[in-house]
């Protein structure tokens, strides 16, 4: 399977640079996988698309304000990082523009006379390994969340050209975000008001969480000319014993089990075991793509991705490429708006 064949046409008007003026104002293309039936609708109609009984499982990671500028004490040039995760005391994995010059030995100057140092694995502590994409920071003093949301910036995806602005802070969070630890919005959930909530909860319709910490993975692009030959970056989720237990009850009783997400559909596919959906935290590679066979999800509500990419895939397997890509192009032609502030689908 080639990656060229998840290509398609998209002008780049069509790629949102702000959200909608009010969340939850956005369209909706609702496909019917089995037949390729598409309708176009709006998200605050949702709860009239979504059968009374449906489990709905939400994504509730926080976005941090992982984007950070420092200066290179040797050169004095500005450098983006992107950080990651923690990987103990002062210690933080991150990715960085001109990434190749950001070598093991380096020191860079951040706001508040914070210092750190790219160090190798070993100096970390930790065994050796190849990286793809990062770089390991030790920051003196250790810095954490709070120190992130003084210094920080909300982390945008690289297709909004333009720097963020004090709206996304609370623009590119879910109205349910708990669990700080992501690097990129869970954005599928964007589009959920605390109305929409209330209103699908009164139509019958049952909530759920996960936590998948949206890391590297989102922004590597697909280089392979197989699909078969990417690698993903590995990523880390939690899912609660109530949501085990409600995604069992549910396919005990034939409900459906609807992903808001694309996260949220690879924790609950990466958890399923030879007994059902396993509770706990872990991490995942999980990369899924047109032959892969579905456990645990039967519907998926999500954005329009980009093309080429491993979440263009993963709807595919879900869909069907040739009818995935038959919706993207009628939404083209429609003018949808794609991407992370882009309006939405919902597959059944």
């Amino acid at each position: 399977m080639r990656t060229d064949d998840f290509s398609f046409d998209l002008p780049e008007d069509l790629i949102a640079q702000f959200p909608p003026e009010r969340r939850g104002e956005s369209r909706l293309l609702v496909l019917d996988r089995a037949t390729g039936e598409r309708r176009h609708a709006e998200v605050r109609r949702l709860a009239s698309y979504i059968e009374p009984g449906t489990l709905m499982v939400f994504n509730d990671s926080r976005v941090r304000k992982a984007r950070i500028y420092g200066e290179a004490l040797d050169t004095g040039a500005r450098v983006e990082f992107l950080l990651l995760r923690r990987r103990g005391d002062g210690l933080w994995e991150a990715t960085a523009t001109k990434l190749k010059r950001q070598r093991p030995g380096r020191r860079y100057l951040f706001p508040e006379s914070v210092e750190a140092e790219i160090v190798d694995d070993t100096e970390a502590g930790e065994a050796s390994m190849e990286r793809d994409g990062t770089r390991l920071l030790r920051f003196a003093p250790a810095i954490d969340d709070d120190y992130l949301d003084r210094a920080g910036h909300i982390p945008l995806p690289p297709y909004i050209r333009r720097e963020d602005a004090p709206s996304d802070a609370e623009r590119y969070q879910t109205v349910y975000a708990r669990t700080v630890g992501s690097a990129a919005s869970p954005t599928a959930g964007l589009h959920f008001t605390e109305e929409l909530l209330d209103e699908l909860r009164d139509r019958g319709i049952e909530r759920a969480t996960v936590t998948l910490h949206v890391g590297l993975g989102t922004f590597l692009p697909v280089r392979s000319e197989a699909v078969e030959a990417h690698r993903m970056h590995n990523e880390e989720y939690s899912v609660p014993e109530e949501t085990a237990l409600a995604v069992m009850h549910a396919k005990a009783e034939g409900r459906p089990v609807l992903a808001v997400g694309t996260t949220s559909l690879r924790t609950l596919e990466s958890a399923w075991g030879e007994d059902g959906l396993r509770p706990g935290a872990g991490r995942t590679d999980i990369f899924i793509y047109p032959g892969y066979r579905f456990k645990a999800v039967d519907r998926l509500f999500t954005n329009f991705h980009t093309p080429r990419s491993t979440l263009l895939m993963l709807v595919s397997a879900f869909a069907g490429r040739e009818r995935i890509l038959e919706a993207y192009a009628e939404a083209v032609q429609l003018r949808y708006r794609f991407f992370s502030y882009g309006d939405a689908m919902l597959i059944r």
